[in-house]
């Protein structure tokens, strides 16, 4: 072989290599590039219904504190706007997180959730309002303890199913850990006390459970013991007695322990069809206590009629759809920790709001529970916006999942 001859096959091989070389570099940065493009996949209907209650909230906690022209009005507003500001950007940061690293830390997180309710008990720490003891006192703000525990509890309750989710299955012992949980749980949010985020925490819990198909003979034997617990819980206390039944017939004492419900139902029955319009409400001036909280859907009611009532009903119900939509996902793609996560976010959050109404329109007891999204509270906004965010992540992993898989997509 001559040396030209060596000289020329040299060059080729490295021609070759070259070549090779720039075509892998090639192919790595289009891939890099596409998973770049790809981005965060959001449920389109979950968001526009997600933002448009937020919207409708913003301008009723505007109408419900404003009606009285005051300085305290625009505070609570203020403070509002700046609740939903944070709460969006929180959960826009853990639309980032990878649901693995909850499940990760979920005694972590479970710890932290019954640490937030027990800290309550502590004294100096505390701030009490209208005999509950509920919010953590920090100096320039008050945090709602269980609305961020509640959370957290269901988060745990998602990573603990997804885990195993075959001893749920198959075994009664498989529920003995969330048994545990609920009772330590319900037993700190009773002595606050809270009955009502009580109710709706063993609710939402037990719901995920049946919805994962927990074992029949064990949800059976739940369902009976946490109705009677219920039942004893009423009775446990006499004015949870008094407004089981001033809510029966609240004008049998309108201006006690009716007036609440009697000035809330007035709100309604003005509303007529169409309603007073934007601001207009007259029960919110000195009338209907907690106009901005607890009774704000009395005042959407007053100002926008029965057809707003739909639009509004529309809305909770799609957030809903969609939230169970995206759990039948995650179940496809065998994400069961995402499954279960966003079912119990959508029952909690479908189940309070339709509580909250029906306690404004006398067909439920009072309870002491704020409309999602719409009632004033920074707590239950950051807390239900971090819901929200990881309800978008487990659409945007089970999508992924499911595309990688080649799996065909689920019925929308």
């Amino acid at each position: 072989m001559s040396l030209v001859t060596a000289n020329l096959r040299g060059i080729r091989w490295l021609g070759r290599v070259g070549s090779d070389g720039l075509r892998r570099l090639g192919d790595r940065g289009q891939s890099e590039v596409q998973r770049h493009a790809v981005g965060i996949s959001l449920d389109r209907g979950f968001l526009v219904a997600l933002m448009s209650l937020l919207s409708i909230g913003l301008v009723m906690v505007a109408s419900a504190t404003l009606g009285s022209g005051d300085e305290a009005g625009r505070g609570l507003l203020i403070r509002q706007a700046a609740a939903v500001v944070i709460g969006l950007v929180a959960m826009t940061v853990l639309l980032m997180v990878p649901l693995r690293h909850f499940v990760a830390m979920r005694s972590m997180v479970l710890l932290v959730s019954l640490a937030l309710l027990a800290v309550l008990f502590v004294p100096g720490v505390s701030h009490t309002v209208n005999g509950a003891t509920r919010w953590i006192d920090l100096g320039f703000v008050r945090l709602q303890a269980s609305e961020f525990a509640r959370l957290g509890m269901i988060i745990w309750m998602a990573a603990y199913l997804g885990v195993h989710l075959e001893k749920v299955q198959t075994r009664i012992r498989g529920m003995a850990g969330p048994v545990l949980v609920i009772m330590l749980a319900s037993t700190l949010l009773l002595l606050q006390p809270d009955y009502g985020n009580t109710l709706v925490l063993g609710a939402t819990l037990f719901a995920m459970a049946w919805l994962m198909r927990a074992q029949l003979q064990t949800m059976l034997m739940l369902m009976v013991a946490g109705g009677a617990l219920a039942i004893a819980g009423v009775f446990s206390a006499q004015y949870r007695v008094d407004r089981l039944l001033s809510f029966s017939n609240p004008f049998a004492d309108p201006f006690g322990d009716g007036y609440q419900l009697v000035n809330a139902l007035i709100a309604i029955g003005t509303g007529g069809l169409f309603g007073r319009g934007l601001g207009e409400s007259v029960q919110k001036l000195a009338y209907l206590p907690e106009a901005h909280t607890d009774f704000i859907f009395a005042v959407f009611a007053e100002e926008f009629g029965l057809f707003g009532v739909i639009a509004l009903l529309g809305l909770y119900g799609v957030l809903v759809w969609r939230g169970f939509v995206i759990a039948r996902l995650a179940w496809v793609a065998r994400h069961y920790t995402g499954a279960a996560l966003a079912w119990g976010i959508s029952v909690w959050v479908g189940m309070q709001s339709l509580i909250n109404m029906g306690v404004n329109m006398g067909l439920l007891p009072t309870k002491g529970l704020t409309l999602p999204l719409i009632s004033y509270g920074g707590s239950a906004m950051v807390a239900t916006l971090l819901a929200m965010g990881l309800v978008l992540r487990v659409h945007h992993e089970a999508s992924r999942a499911l595309a990688e898989k080649g799996s065909p997509e689920v019925s929308r």
